[in-house]
């Protein structure tokens, strides 16, 4: 029976041997236990760049007469709205701070 289970034990350590130095080799992820991992997903590639060079470049961004202009019609709109009565309260007269008195 001892003779058995040496052998047994010895088959095991030459087999775990064998796949740690296959999993170095290879550059694989030793996992034994089966447990999840998220390996495989961090080993893809990142395509956040690729995304990024899919789409044209912004330039309003980049034009100080664009910035410009786009500021002046946010204001006019905003001058639009306060004489309405529509724009938004003054700090510390909203919504919020009046149920707190």
């Amino acid at each position: 029976m001892s003779l058995g289970s040496l052998k047994n034990a010895v088959v095991q350590a030459a087999t775990r041997g064998v796949t740690e130095a296959r999993a170095r080799i290879f550059g694989h992820v030793l996992n034994p236990i089966g447990q999840r991992s998220p390996h495989k997903i961090l080993r893809k590639k990142l395509i956040g760049d690729k995304v990024a060079q899919w789409y044209p470049h912004d330039i309003k961004k980049d034009d100080p007469l664009v910035m410009a202009r786009e500021e002046q019609e946010r204001l006019s709109k905003l001058e639009m709205l306060k004489r309405r009565g529509k724009g938004p309260p003054k700090k510390g007269q909203g919504k919020r701070a009046s149920k707190r008195k």
